[in-house]
């Protein structure tokens, strides 16, 4: 299945202690809105329940993962499922955009805006010194928010349908990173974040 079209180009956004660049549209040949409800409809989401400060919580999202290992996050063990047809041509696709490769990726499933993420850091050992996490975002326009851990710069930026952001550099040891929840009312957003996973070690990413 070949839904996307050659290289785009990435536009760096300046951030101190860190390298991140987003592009606004991932060439498809099909509509975001086709491959979003093709996406949803096909995958086997779970609501996961996640420990966070000795606490035992519901993730307020649904999630999925794909490809070569498990990987563990607050508490939580996944083990992924085998790469789709579709999934691997959106995989190649964001690696054409972002010169690199990928083997893992996460869906989240934003039902409304009631649906969030915690701040946090993609830095588990498995992942590297700086990982690279490429994010694709369908659907819904929600703000992406990272605060860096020692200065508490705070940086916004708005994920568009069919946008990639790309995190790479020293970003994950400086910065964390979430999704807020929100009082208006907004629709559905699923992203799609791809990472690279340390087969030797076999388990862990977060996000």
């Amino acid at each position: 299945m070949d839904l996307f079209s050659a290289r785009s180009e990435l536009t760096p956004i300046p951030v101190d202690d860190g390298e991140l660049a987003m592009l606004l549209q991932l060439p498809l040949a099909a509509s975001t809105a086709a491959v979003m409800a093709q996406l949803i409809a096909d995958t086997p989401w779970r609501s996961e329940i996640v420990t966070v400060y000795g606490k035992q919580h519901l993730q307020p999202r649904l999630t999925a993962a794909y490809g070569a290992a498990p990987y563990t996050y607050s508490g939580l063990t996944i083990h992924p499922l085998p790469w789709t047809p579709m999934l691997l041509s959106i995989k190649e696709a964001v690696e054409t955009a972002s010169s690199h490769r990928f083997n893992s990726v996460l869906l989240n499933y934003y039902r409304d805006q009631r649906d969030s993420m915690g701040m946090h850091s993609d830095d588990e050992r498995e992942l590297g010194r700086n990982p690279v996490v490429a994010s694709l975002s369908f659907g819904a326009t929600r703000t992406f928010v990272l605060r860096h851990k020692l200065t508490k710069q705070t940086i916004k930026l708005d994920l568009p349908d069919g946008c990639l952001l790309l995190m790479q550099g020293a970003l994950q040891h400086h910065w964390q990173h979430g999704i807020n929840k929100l009082t208006k009312t907004v629709g559905a957003r699923l992203n799609l974040t791809f990472r690279s996973i340390n087969l030797q070690d076999g388990n862990g990413m977060q996000k």
